[in-house]
């Protein structure tokens, strides 16, 4: 009886060895099927559109917004400079910074120190610009209607905006409040960013005319621009244009001359000019740089958009309509008196001879509109001019 239970109580060790052994080779031969057939996650994709105040960069943002691989973000770093407005551009850009690589990354509890209590997804500044934030999942329903998607689209909290966030391929922000390169740096060696950053310029002159029509949303910003000093009031839009054209100056001689290697194709350069004469062409060349595709309904729409029948006049400071883009980008030559576009010649000289745009002697040379001001772009150089801004860095 006792060998009995012996020879029983070694059957049973046997099988359970048998067991675990059989366990342990099958859960190895399926590790190994599912490793030979898996497949990475694609690379998050992260675009900074790069700008300044009223420089077309409303309309670039949709221009990206509109694609379907892409999750899209007005200025999100409105939200530092409006909690601290006592401060100064320059001490504020670290926070910026943190900010954008925090959304860049699909965390948006960075925004637990800018937002209100009991914050909504309307909380965020111009939230229904946003494609993707008009969409599921972040919405019920697909809206193309800035005013539907208000109504209809708002949350409690941003846990729908990171998951609508995280949805997408491309991760896309517009900002108005990086003055020069060095401040991104970090971001470009950061080996969880895939960064591309889309430097947007306009002709001064233009720019100057569009400030004024939205001279009192600018003030706050204009102030921090300029750190607080003490400026009077009529002479604030030049001194602020004056630091956004020196900004130009040194973000793109930083990119041309000399670029840190981690730079190397993950900048390029657009005028605002080149982009309405020839829309098509530049968005293509914008989305490759992106990785991205132009589809039909984006050629429809980007048509629709760059061919309106309006001038110009729209004084909403960030709406985007269906307008004549190149009357647009030349209001100015018709609209602004000659002394001041003589005044922004005088201050923004070096950015324009280094971007690109012709100075013009006189009034009656101002509205020739058949005198073309933009220099022609050379293929792979920064400065439209050759040599020019070599020469004025040595």
């Amino acid at each position: 009886m006792g060998r009995y239970y012996r020879l029983h109580f070694k059957t049973m060790v046997f099988l359970a060895v048998l067991q675990v052994t059989i366990v342990v080779l099958f859960h190895s031969w399926y590790i190994c099927q599912s490793s030979s057939n898996y497949v990475p996650p694609q690379r998050k994709v992260h675009v900074l559109l790069l700008s300044s105040w009223r420089s077309g960069s409303s309309f670039l943002g949709q221009v990206f917004s509109q694609h379907p691989s892409v999750f899209y973000l007005m200025e999100p770093a409105w939200h530092v400079w409006s909690k601290m407005e006592q401060s100064s551009a320059r001490v504020l850009r670290m926070a910026v910074r943190d900010l954008i690589r925090s959304i860049f990354q699909c965390d948006f509890s960075v925004m637990d120190s800018y937002l209100p209590e009991n914050y909504n997804m309307s909380s965020l500044f111009m939230w229904a610009e946003s494609r993707a934030l008009c969409a599921p999942p972040a919405c019920s329903l697909t809206v193309t209607n800035v005013t539907q998607c208000k109504n209809i689209c708002d949350a409690p909290g941003l846990l729908k905006v990171e998951k609508a966030c995280n949805r997408y391929s491309h991760v896309v922000l517009k900002e108005v409040r990086f003055f020069e390169l060095e401040s991104l740096y970090p971001l470009l060696q950061d080996p969880n960013l895939d960064l591309r950053i889309i430097h947007l310029i306009r002709d001064p002159r233009a720019v100057l005319r569009s400030r004024e029509v939205a001279s009192k949303a600018l003030m706050s910003d204009s102030f921090i621009v300029l750190e607080k000093k003490s400026t009077p009031f009529y002479t604030v839009q030049y001194q602020a244009l004056q630091e956004i054209c020196h900004s130009h100056i040194r973000i793109s001689k930083r990119a041309s001359l000399k670029p840190p290697p981690f730079l190397k194709g993950r900048y390029k350069l657009i005028r605002y000019e080149d982009l309405t004469l020839n829309p098509l062409k530049e968005i293509n060349s914008l989305y490759e740089f992106a990785g991205l595709e132009m589809t039909s309904e984006i050629g429809e729409w980007i048509y629709k958009t760059t061919h309106g029948i309006g001038k110009g006049t729209k004084k909403q400071a960030f709406q985007i309509t269906s307008r004549n883009a190149t009357l647009v980008s030349q209001a100015w030559r018709t609209t602004l008196p000659f002394s001041k576009v003589k005044r922004v010649q005088d201050i923004c000289k070096e950015a324009m001879e280094l971007l690109g745009y012709k100075t013009v002697d006189s009034f009656k040379e101002q509205r020739n509109l058949d005198i073309d001001l933009l220099v022609p772009k050379v293929p792979h150089q920064f400065s439209w001019i050759p040599g020019k801004a070599e020469k004025k860095e040595s």
